[in-house]
């Protein structure tokens, strides 16, 4: 049976203010953001078929949101509007050290998920279900809407997709822990961060924290370095693909846009290295502009961009 989606993801969407230069000080640029928002659009750009499960507030905000993912082709079916809880927003700066993320999100539509929110047939109908740690941990309802959304995507076949993107403001390193570990082993594909990988599992070197990753149960794992690029193993070989060298103004969304687009490939038939390459290039891509979505790069711009990438004179 052909499945209608490539990728359907769950969790939650906000309405994000992204501080940038402006003259002497600086202004918010307001935009959208929500880990699996950001990377069900960035796989829509890609040319994914994409479907979003949520809740958003009965507010400007939330129609802001519903009016983005209809006019990225997200199908918005399974995107409830809760009458009593408000839309998330969150606020992004810049320093030497990177970005940095406030949230105002307490009590949000989102965070009161339930399973009984969730669409069987929607989730049965996909290629990928996509879901993190994030979702897991703002609240305890949601983490039991994710749970059961990994068993329907599981028992209709399709692949669960996961990354931790650990947050320490929203739950403790051992709550974490144990929850991540559980899910990784029901995760086809694994995509965490070498950074939270390495707080999980008290290992350092790369190359352990793939194989206690593999070890936890799960067949793929595709572990974001940041400019060191990614490792990527299918349990039999294990690859380094290294970063394109960008200008960077803003890396907010580019893990997600990583997610986004390296399952966007692979939901198309593409073997885990080859679409690792092209979802690193499109992270790249994504970093060059402010904001979470704002930049997500097309499929186009990514094949252009690979195609000078190849063409460029080898330093």
């Amino acid at each position: 049976m052909t499945q209608q989606f490539d990728l359907v993801a769950l969790g939650e969407a906000m309405v994000e203010f992204n501080q940038i230069p402006q003259g002497d000080g600086r202004m918010y640029l307001q935009g959208f953001g929500g880990d699996t928002s950001n990377t069900t659009i960035a796989a829509a750009r890609q040319g994914a078929r994409c479907a979003y499960v949520s809740l958003v507030g009965s507010d400007a905000l939330g129609d802001m949101c519903l009016a983005l993912w209809k006019s990225e082709g997200v199908d918005v079916s399974a995107v409830h509007v809760h009458k009593d809880a408000p839309t998330g927003v969150y606020f992004v700066h810049h320093d030497a050290d990177g970005h940095h993320f406030s949230y105002l999100r307490k009590g949000s539509a989102a965070s009161g998920m339930r399973p009984s929110d969730l669409s069987p047939a929607l989730i049965g109908n996909t290629k990928y279900l996509h879901v993190t740690g994030i979702s897991q941990a703002i609240s305890v309802n949601a983490h039991e809407t994710v749970a059961a959304a990994i068993a329907m995507a599981r028992a209709a076949g399709a692949r669960v997709s996961y990354d931790p993107n650990l947050r320490s403001a929203l739950w403790s390193l051992e709550d974490a822990r144990s929850t991540v570990i559980e899910t990784i082993a029901l995760a086809d594909e694994f995509l965490p961060g070498l950074e939270e990988l390495s707080k999980l599992s008290g290992l350092h070197a790369p190359e352990d924290l793939v194989a206690w990753a593999h070890q936890q149960g799960t067949k793929v794992v595709v572990m974001k370095m940041g400019i060191e690029g990614v490792m990527v193993s299918d349990g039999k070989q294990i690859q380094k693909i290294p970063a394109f060298p960008v200008k960077a103004v803003d890396a907010t969304g580019a893990g997600d846009c990583f997610n986004g687009a390296y399952l966007a490939r692979r939901a198309r038939g593409e073997d885990v290295f080859a679409s690792a390459r092209w979802a690193v290039a499109s992270a790249a891509l994504s970093t060059q502009g402010y904001g979470a979505v704002a930049p997500l790069p097309t499929e186009a711009r990514v094949a252009d961009f690979l195609k000078s990438a190849a063409a460029a004179p080898k330093p």
